[in-house]
């Protein structure tokens, strides 16, 4: 997918901000929380990451979220397109990214 400029900002800030870099010890992922009173920008964040997953909504502890999972080739074409942009603006959250590459050889 081509995603616009301002796609692009959005993906940067908010993995940036709100992005969980990981895996579940066999394939790397990117998970993303959100409360449900942002189901509409969590709905257009999975509408932009074609392939990744949305869950819920879930009730926990008195917390009601969202959960975007972004894995596969979901996840490659999200890193193509936004990991240098992390990496130059944020250097904690580039080192969290070079990680978690690092760890499954992305």
């Amino acid at each position: 997918m081509k995603r616009s400029e301002f796609q692009r900002g959005v993906l940067v800030g908010l993995l940036i901000g709100e992005g969980s870099f990981g895996g579940d010890g066999h394939k790397p992922g990117v998970q993303l929380k959100m409360a449900v009173r942002h189901e509409q920008f969590i709905r257009f964040v999975h509408s932009i990451c074609p392939g990744s997953k949305l869950y819920g909504p879930y009730d926990h502890g008195g917390r009601e979220y969202f959960l975007l999972h972004i894995r596969g080739q979901a996840l490659a074409e999200l890193l193509t397109d936004v990991a240098d942009d992390i990496a130059a603006l944020d250097s904690h959250a580039g080192a969290r990214l070079a990680r978690m590459r690092r760890l499954y050889g992305v």
